[in-house]
């Protein structure tokens, strides 16, 4: 009897704690709890892969590594005739004079120890000294930006609401990322692809931004263009140029918090920024040095807007004003939350899953497990008669576990899960008919009912446990190292095993062990 209670009390945990998670699936409005999560192929949604230009990362490391160096160089007073970039992950350093190529080389060896010296050319009374980052500083320049990609990524897409992403690395530079449900792709693809790289720079108004538009850009300065986004067309509109100075006085990196804000005058949307402590007091100087001067704010080489600055700006807070639309304005405070991607990316393979797809999906899984199921059902009793009967009680909580184990682990069901359910049917069944027949030789042998069933179990338990035991370590293997679809199969198959195990091995056994003690029956129907 105590082996009986201990399988009672069991029983009834495990099939309360499935009824809890359970239950929110079933309904809702009665049990507000988590649900089984769909997956893309049977609820609709995205999916996309991306590639990210790591060599725009190197590419970027090398014109901070420039600005870096002519700030050092002008503190020490170190005098140059120039920093050029003859490619994109080479500097050259023109200095006039030993005397400064000695104080150059001091501060190289202190200040940058990590560039790498790639050549040394005299040039007259001049030298010449190129500069590049070591190949293993690229490489890992290369791999930094994916990850930190990946995790940009990630935080928009949890801040834009989707339920159960699927968003990994792919090989070195790619991402994979799937998003259940998603209807409104452009603004989903709008949103990731954004890099978000906000930069506040100074307008150049001692040059002419039309001579400049002309050919004539001053080396310091760039062009950059403000401009409208029709929504039907997609189309650039209100192009303006601007004329800025290429130094960025701040960047998003000191962002504490963006959020959507509304203009009581002109009741439009608008981005609010709080920066850091750090970031605080850039601004703070550089509107403190700037006043009458115009400070362009600047994203993804766009600019939003360019006021004069009218008075030093304390307190770390700024706004970014243009045409937006609600929509538009969260999904830019979304973006600079997140932070800035590293490198740009690009879409190289897109597809949208119709949510009618989804369900012809459903209805299809639903019917095989349903006639595959039937099919078992009907054999276990054909066969095995009132034991099958059991069997099949087993086989039934048995899918109800797997479904609870679903939601209560926040699993997503794919198609492929559903064939892991239904080869799980096959598992499940199989089990029992080992202790079956485990039991039909005991009988076979002259022993009563009891110790027929307690003979078959033991002596079945352990060759249920190893051929269960081999398929939860092979399930485990393929969600470790598989991909999307395979992980689906894998999970549901670890969960069928487990709950297989438990309906085997305890649910059946606290049957026979009722019907025998309890009802006292004499003649087993096996």
């Amino acid at each position: 009897m105590k082996k009986f209670s201990w399988r009672s009390i069991l029983t009834v945990v495990v099939v309360a704690a499935a009824g809890v998670y359970l239950l929110p699936s079933l309904n809702p409005q009665l049990w507000p709890y988590k649900t089984i999560n769909l997956g893309l192929d049977l609820q609709g949604g995205m999916h996309l892969v991306l590639e990210v230009e790591v060599d725009r990362a190197v590419e970027n490391t090398v014109d901070r590594l420039a600005q870096d160096l002519r700030g050092v160089l002008k503190k020490e007073r170190v005098r140059h005739l120039g920093i050029e970039k003859p490619d994109a992950r080479s500097l050259t350093v023109t200095l006039p004079d030993p005397e400064n190529l000695e104080k150059f080389d001091s501060l190289l060896e202190k200040e940058f120890r990590g560039v790498k010296l790639i050549s040394r050319q005299p040039q007259g009374d001049a030298t010449a000294i190129g500069l590049g980052l070591p190949e293993e500083e690229s490489e890992h320049i290369k791999d930094m930006a994916v990850r930190q990609a990946l995790e940009t990524i990630r935080n928009r897409i949890d801040q834009f609401g989707v339920s159960e992403p699927d968003i990994r690395r792919q090989g070195s530079n790619r991402i994979l990322v799937q998003l259940p449900g998603v209807q409104d792709t452009e603004r989903a693809k709008s949103l990731i692809g954004k890099t978000a790289l906000l930069e506040f720079k100074l307008v150049d108004e001692s040059n002419d931004v039309n001579a400049a538009l002309e050919g004539s850009v001053p080396r310091d300065s760039e062009i950059l263009y403000s401009y409208d986004i029709d929504l039907a067309t997609g189309q650039k509109t209100n192009r303006l140029p601007y004329l800025l100075k290429k130094r960025t006085l701040l960047t998003g990196a000191n962002l504490t918090d963006a959020r959507v804000q509304i203009d009581n005058q002109f009741n439009e949307p608008y981005v609010s920024i709080d920066f850091d402590r750090k970031g605080g007091r850039i601004f703070s100087k550089i509107t403190e040095e700037n006043v009458k001067k115009r400070l362009a704010i600047v994203l993804d080489n766009r600019v939003y807007s360019a006021p004069v600055i009218q008075e030093k700006i304390s307190g770390g807070r700024a706004r970014i004003t243009g045409n937006f639309t609600t929509e538009e304005a969260n999904d830019l405070a979304i973006a600079l939350r997140a932070g800035a991607l590293p490198a740009p990316v690009k879409i190289l393979e897109e597809r949208t899953v119709g949510p009618s797809l989804g369900h012809d999906s459903i209805r299809k899984g639903l019917i095989s497990m349903i006639i595959g199921g039937a099919l078992v059902i009907v054999f276990m009793i054909i066969y095995y008669r009132t034991s099958g009967l059991i069997a099949d009680l087993a086989l039934a909580l048995n899918i109800l576990l797997i479904a609870a184990g679903l939601a209560g682990f926040q699993a997503t069901l794919t198609l492929p899960g559903i064939a892991g359910i239904i080869l799980t049917i096959g598992m499940a069944v199989d089990a029992n008919v080992l202790i079956f027949e485990r039991i039909r030789e005991e009988l076979a042998l002259g022993k009563t009912p009891r110790s027929a069933v307690e003979a078959g179990y033991d002596r079945a338990t352990l060759t249920i446990l190893d051929a269960n035991v081999t398929t939860l370590i092979a399930a485990l293997v393929l969600f470790q190292f598989g991909t999307g679809p395979v992980k689906g199969f894998a999970v549901t198959l670890s969960m069928g095993v487990i709950s297989s195990l438990f309906t085997a091995l305890i649910l059946t056994r606290l049957i026979f062990d009722y019907l025998l003690i309890n009802r006292r029956m004499k003649r087993l129907s096996i």
